[in-house]
């Protein structure tokens, strides 16, 4: 059995998330959960999807508590001891390539594999700032994980796609990202991390300098509060993994001088923000909480 839940709120684009894992062939018997704290939505799903809904389509009305909340909830619901059972999680904002499901299935065929990442692409313009910056980052990203898969390491997983065994978590801690945390507690139970490049998710990130601000700053916090939860667990995200893994790269990356003056000025504002959550952290005490936006 395959759960794949798609975590929305209220996301214009979530008919074609649906729609993308609707459209695959696939063998196995599988449900798809959106879950969002909008009834509207649900009113979409029925309108868009009348002959699946109910039956490969379901939708979970989201208690309004955060992406984690929700994600524990629906996790308990459909937990069973069947470790061949696999949970894809993503979001409704993004959608799949055609191949994503075969393409994680098939790596789950070795039976000690928990976890497995897609890649995510993005459709954003490189002509624009924030555009170049989602490339040059996705794209260093996608870098690391594929070294440290291949070698066998651990890496945390992308909250766009990931896909994990069933029967060995009912559930995780709120206090930071799902895609972070999940992949060490399977990491501690013994299975391997594997990424996959060819299950891709398209995400078209659209970012203005005040929701790009939020949602890295946030992200920095998550991160940080690993620290307190798991302090052995190795960190794949952190300032000085992000110079030691990514200022070569990124400075190789540019194409032009405009890529280049876009380059410069995604360090400053890649500082800025480490500087903001840590002043954030260390002295206004405001630390990461679960939330989907």
């Amino acid at each position: 059995m395959i759960y794949i839940i798609i975590t929305s709120y209220k996301d214009l684009g979530i008919t074609k998330a649906v729609n993308s894992f609707l459209s695959q062939d696939i063998k196995e018997k599988y449900k798809i959960i959106v879950s969002d704290p909008f009834p509207e939505t649900q009113e979409i799903i029925k309108k868009q999807f009348p002959n699946s809904f109910g039956k490969q389509v379901e939708f979970f009305l989201d208690p309004g508590e955060g992406k984690s909340y929700a994600l524990n909830v629906i996790l308990e619901q459909i937990y069973s001891q069947n470790t061949n059972d696999i949970i894809i999680l993503t979001d409704g904002d993004v959608y799949v390539s055609k191949n994503s499901i075969s393409a994680i299935m098939k790596a789950f065929e070795d039976k000690k594999l928990g976890c497995v990442t897609g890649k995510p692409v993005p459709l954003d313009s490189k002509k624009n700032m924030f555009g170049y910056w989602s490339h040059v980052v996705f794209s260093g990203i996608d870098k690391v994980r594929e070294k440290l898969s291949d070698e066998g390491k651990f890496f945390e997983c992308s909250g766009y796609l990931f896909a994990i065994r069933n029967g060995i978590l009912q559930g995780f801690p709120l206090e930071t990202s799902e895609d972070s945390i999940i992949p060490y507690l399977f990491w501690q139970k013994g299975y391997k991390i594997k990424y996959v490049p060819n299950a891709e998710v398209y995400v078209l990130n659209n970012y203005t300098w005040k929701s790009w601000l939020k949602q890295k700053i946030r992200n920095i916090k998550g991160h940080e509060n690993l620290s307190l939860l798991v302090r052995d667990m190795p960190r794949t995200k952190s300032f000085w993994n992000e110079i030691k893994f990514g200022l070569l790269f990124a400075l190789t990356y540019p194409k032009s001088i405009k890529e280049i003056f876009f380059t410069f000025t995604l360090f400053i504002a890649r500082l800025y923000i480490y500087i903001k959550a840590f002043y954030d952290i260390k002295l206004k005490k405001k630390t990461y909480k679960d939330a989907f936006r």
